[in-house]
């Protein structure tokens, strides 16, 4: 099983972040301090970090220089409100493989934790590469889709709504839910971004593909 240590110290993100990851299968432990995050990222037990990197003692910044100063290469995802270029540039320059700003919403994170795993041969038999249903695979590790064997080109926005429905083939999502899913649950809920990347999935992939469900939201039908 896939370990994730998470360091935050506000315990309601941290309750969040363990309940979400563990609900799709990773084991979590949440420190809320720099010094267990050094301790811990260095003793080959966890196979990622989330890291916060306003903690009450070392700061993130610190923490990261301090990991990779030991030689340490597993892959640190940064979770931080600092969302200006100068902090996401330090973050990157310190050793982080990645960088999300809150609030998030936990399928882009997962999303992301998948990518980064896939970098680690030890990880890599863990998580299947890619998603298949129907005639329209994922390729995680190349982030890539393929419709009847042709790559259809996609933003990561629309990737991600299309994961959350190849997952859910069958079921009907609300658009509240998609909405909190993919965009985040601060996004204002009387947009109609669900929409209109439906439709773009639609024009890419085929109009039948998504189904509406009127009053409610849509299906993924392959």
């Amino acid at each position: 099983m896939t370990k994730v240590l998470i360091v935050e110290d506000e315990p309601r993100i941290a309750a969040f972040l363990c309940k979400g990851l563990e609900a799709r299968g990773f084991s979590t432990l949440a420190v809320d301090n720099g010094q267990s995050a050094v301790y811990l990222a260095n003793s080959h037990d966890f196979d990622l970090v989330i890291l916060d990197l306003g903690l009450p003692d070392l700061d993130g910044l610190t923490v990261l220089n301090t990991i990779r100063g030991q030689g340490e290469t597993i892959p640190i995802i940064v979770l931080t409100v600092y969302d200006d270029l100068h902090h996401k540039v330090s973050g990157l320059n310190s050793g982080a493989d990645d960088y999300i700003t809150k609030p998030f919403q936990l399928e882009e994170l997962i999303a992301r934790i998948q990518v980064q795993l896939r970098k680690k041969p030890q990880a890599a038999g863990q998580l299947d590469p890619i998603l298949k249903v129907g005639d329209i695979s994922l390729d995680f590790r190349q982030r890539q889709v393929k419709k009847l064997g042709q790559i259809v080109e996609l933003s990561t926005r629309e990737f991600t709504l299309l994961e959350l429905f190849m997952r859910r083939n069958g079921e009907t999502i609300s658009r509240l839910e998609l909405l909190n899913e993919v965009w985040g649950y601060d996004y204002d809920i009387s947009s109609n971004v669900v929409d209109v990347y439906v439709g773009y999935l639609r024009k890419k992939l085929g109009a039948r593909l998504i189904e509406t469900v009127r009053g409610v939201g849509f299906r993924f039908k392959a």
